[in-house]
């Protein structure tokens, strides 16, 4: 891999651990790592502060996910590392949100971010993830349930649609960051004290 490549992955990264959701939450002069579920993704921003400035997190951190991918792929169309280093760059985004070096390590679960990733792999398989989501979520009350299931639906409709090896190996990984991310969700809901969006309790 050239060092240009590495320049890009670790760019990649920082890009990713920007805390969009923070930044947007104390121009309010609120702190959302100490309110609500206390996780600096859109879910709680919506919640604490409204539905404008939920839906721009969500927007912000989708784009982090996306934009990486798609300018390390324009920069490096001729490169033999092409994929190799795109994959990594998605990679570094979804991780970087995850474990920001910006606040200790400390981030979000990397839906959002995902779905930026997603999004630039293959936008037809993400359109099979959200209607999975939103049915999930309609059916059971929980987006945590739905963000489970609807990232894990990305892998198969990868593979059934022809996509190359890479971007399914990409999409497992981010998926089991996911996953791994929403361990205590996981472990809520099979205990039955999941928050519901229906009653937020």
């Amino acid at each position: 891999m050239s060092p240009f490549g590495i320049v890009l992955i670790l760019v990649s990264y920082l890009v990713g651990a920007i805390p969009f959701g923070l930044l947007l939450s104390m121009r309010t002069g609120v702190d959302i790592r100490n309110k609500g579920s206390k996780n600096i993704g859109a879910t709680n921003v919506g919640r604490l502060l409204g539905r404008k400035l939920g839906i721009m997190t969500l927007l912000f951190d989708i784009a982090k996910g996306f934009l990486p991918m798609y300018i390390a792929g324009q920069l490096l169309l001729e490169s033999p590392d092409h994929d190799l280093v795109v994959a990594l760059c998605g990679a570094a985004t979804v991780i970087g949100h995850m474990f920001p070096v910006y606040l200790g390590f400390k981030g979000g679960k990397g839906v959002a971010t995902g779905l930026g990733v997603f999004l630039y792999l293959a936008p037809k398989a993400v359109l099979g993830s959200l209607g999975v989501f939103v049915a999930a979520v309609v059916l059971s009350g929980f987006v945590s349930l739905g963000s489970l299931l609807g990232s894990l639906t990305v892998i198969p409709v990868l593979w059934l649609i022809g996509e190359p090896g890479w971007k399914v190996t990409l999409a497992a990984f981010v998926v089991l960051m996911i996953w791994i991310k929403h361990y205590q969700n996981i472990l809520r809901l099979g205990k039955g004290t999941e928050k519901s969006w229906r009653n937020k309790s």
